[in-house]
């Protein structure tokens, strides 16, 4: 409700209003124009410039609007994690999923250099990619800024494992779009193969769970993203194995 954007259009007086609003948003609501005016020590006049910033056209819009915000960000009765475990494995068990995984896991272990990114709960995940697979004899880094500098020409032999929930977060989809014009083939890990980086990526694993949100903050859900990364690290770890026996039996 209160962007970035509208918060620093505020004057000294509507910021204070704001941080008054933003502690007792609960009472507020059932207040008056006039009311609010004498808590806060502003005008009413005030008052309704700052309910226009926000696109409302009088103070019973703006309590509205606070209303149906307060509703949204209430907590949400989650189901158990043994809920969404169980819709996972009950839709990988359909199709062609473990297929993905065996051609990522193909693809990345032939792969010269092995980049993980995200932002957000993803970088988090990315971070934890780029140390397991390392751990597992494939040397990998991570990306977590969305600003990172891409300008290598040495990317041709480069996998790029990028993780996001939606699939549409711009500053990920930049750094996909930049890591692919270098020529870095790109595997995504999202809930949907209906999104923007999985029609752009070389691979998408989609583990399609329901998405849960709580407010603003995205909760979804991250124990798929953890076993395809171990799965496909396992399995990159049996392929380097083979080669590696082969070649000695060649020898």
């Amino acid at each position: 409700m209160f962007t970035n954007e509208v918060i620093s259009s505020f004057n000294d007086l509507e910021i204070s209003l704001y941080n008054y609003i933003t502690k007792h948003s609960d009472k507020v609501i059932y207040m008056r124009i006039r009311e609010l005016a004498d808590q806060t020590h502003v005008s009413t006049s005030t008052i309704l410039r700052f309910c226009r910033k926000l696109n409302c056209e009088g103070f019973s819009e703006f309590k509205v609007k606070l209303k149906l915000h307060l509703d949204r960000n209430e907590e949400a009765n989650l189901k158990s994690t043994k809920h969404y475990l169980s819709e996972f494995v009950e839709r990988t068990m359909k199709g062609n999923f473990e297929s993905y995984i065996q051609e990522t896991a193909e693809l990345v272990a032939h792969a010269e250099k092995v980049i993980f990114v995200g932002t957000g709960s993803s970088g988090i995940l990315a971070e934890f990619g780029a140390r397991y697979f390392s751990s597992l004899g494939k040397f990998s880094s991570f990306i977590k800024d969305p600003f990172y500098p891409i300008n290598s020409k040495d990317l041709n032999d480069s996998a790029a494992i990028i993780l996001s929930v939606s699939g549409e977060t711009d500053f990920t989809l930049r750094l996909a779009n930049l890591l692919k014009e270098e020529g870095s083939k790109i595997i995504s890990i999202t809930n949907s193969k209906n999104c923007t980086l999985a029609k752009m990526s070389d691979i998408n694993i989609a583990y399609y769970v329901t998405e849960v949100h709580l407010g603003e903050a995205n909760i979804t859900t991250q124990i798929p993203v953890i076993y395809i990364l171990e799965e496909t690290a396992h399995m990159i770890r049996n392929i380097n194995k083979l080669r590696h026996q082969m070649k000695k039996n060649s020898t």
